[in-house]
């Protein structure tokens, strides 16, 4: 994949979309970040779906627009030519599913991230932290004594979920039944391609779990989030669709994009083994590490569509109303003009101001119980599985295929024993 000369900003309109995809792509797309940089902070880009969008690379260029109130969210605003490609949900299922935090602007949106903001304070997570050692050290246990293990298949992910599970308030016998392939519906799969059967059935299996989990904290409430979303619905504080797509959210965004960043941090621990024993040396190290593994390879690679509600200039481009705006996490976090050394991996790194979490007023509303299960989990398993090594060659990994993030599908790791 090469990018062409670069452009003036004026003619960049007119330039071929710079394709986002396929196996090179995904294994390593800092090259390519590196290239669009340099050539500016704003391109036209092909996703897979067919989809143009503008991609927004640079720190600087990414911190404005994660906080451009230009840029709305709602997908309302998403003209006929992003629409016809990029709304793949279908009704009724996109209006039932989709009207939750990471598709609202202000007010609806103020009102609606109240509800779960409370749930996710540094405090309340802190007071968890114990379980979810618990947690970690149960999946570990379960371990072959001296590997080779998949850390995907049996710790990456399910600690994500289980974690989840304890903090909303989700029943351990609903959770136990949760399908992970439910959470594939966020990928683009168009009304022709073949694999659009299997994820329709994923839709439907999925919405059928949430209006379980819906009647069930009806008919048992407690003093959780579940519980108090289902009693905002009934008071006529939440519509019926918000209810369900705020679920949605929680079941879908809370695991897959930590069960991804775990696998991440991994390899990057694995591809520098002088940093792993440091880590695992070091534990006190841990709250930085995972800062400085946010910033070097983040699992959200690519933020969620924004658009302008008129043409309108953006970094020196003229933006059609409508078309998709994509924010590159992963590029700006590897910018020199922001970071020192950006590919160099620096678990003391400080400052380290990386965008993993977004910014703004769609900030990560579970980033402190992110860090907290990425300290907890490295942590654990670190110390557990020592000689910890990658069972197969580094060019075998098998990278997760998705639009947005980063991760990979299995990730085969040898050890010398579990302690």
């Amino acid at each position: 994949m090469t990018l062409q000369e670069p452009l003036p900003l004026s003619d960049r309109a007119a330039a071929e979309p710079v394709p986002l995809m396929g196996c090179p792509y995904k294994r390593d797309p800092y090259p390519l970040y590196e290239k669009m940089r340099e050539d500016g902070p704003i391109h036209r880009v092909l996703f897979p779906s067919g989809v143009h969008a503008w991609l927004v690379t640079g720190y600087e260029a990414a911190h404005s627009a994660l906080n451009d109130d230009r840029l709305g969210k709602n997908h309302d605003r998403g003209n006929a030519r992003w629409r016809e490609r990029a709304s793949i949900m279908p009704e009724p299922q996109h209006s039932q599913l989709q009207v939750h935090l990471l598709h609202q602007d202000p007010p609806r949106h103020t009102r609606m991230r109240r509800y779960v903001t409370d749930a996710f304070t540094p405090r309340r997570v802190d007071a968890l932290r114990p379980r979810f050692q618990e947690l970690a050290d149960a999946l570990v246990d379960a371990l072959p004594p001296a590997g080779p293990a998949d850390l995907v298949a049996a710790f990456a992910a399910h600690f994500p979920f289980q974690v989840l599970a304890e903090t909303i308030g989700l029943p351990a016998a609903l959770a136990a039944r949760f399908d992970r392939d439910w959470g594939k519906v966020v990928q683009p799969v168009g009304p022709t391609d073949p694999g659009r059967p299997v994820y329709e059935a994923r839709l439907h299996g999925l919405q059928s779990y949430i209006a379980e989990v819906v009647a069930h904290k009806r008919a048992h409430p407690d003093d959780d989030l579940l519980s108090r979303l289902v009693v905002a619905r009934d008071e006529g504080e939440l519509t019926r669709e918000e209810l369900d797509s705020m679920i949605f959210q929680l079941l879908v965004a809370g695991q897959e994009p930590v069960t991804n960043q775990i696998t991440t941090a991994l390899v990057a621990l694995l591809r520098h083994p002088d940093q792993l024993v440091r880590l695992r040396d070091d534990p006190a190290l841990l709250p930085r590490a995972v800062e400085e593994l946010l910033r070097y390879d983040s699992a959200f690679e690519l933020t969620t569509w924004r658009f302008l509600a008129s043409d309108d200039e953006l970094h020196g481009t003229v933006v059609p109303a409508g078309d998709s705006v994509i924010v590159s996490l992963c590029a700006a976090n590897r910018d020199p003009r922001r970071f020192e050394d950006p590919d160099a991996l620096v678990l003391d790194r400080s400052p380290n101001p990386h965008l993993a979490f977004g910014h703004g007023i769609h900030f990560c509303p579970g980033a402190a119980l992110a860090r907290a299960e990425l300290q907890i989990a490295l942590g654990t398993v670190l110390s557990r599985l020592p000689g910890l090594r990658l069972a197969v060659a580094d060019e075998d990994l098998e990278w997760v295929q998705a639009v947005l993030g980063r991760g990979t599908a299995r990730l085969p790791v040898a050890y010398d024993r579990r302690v």
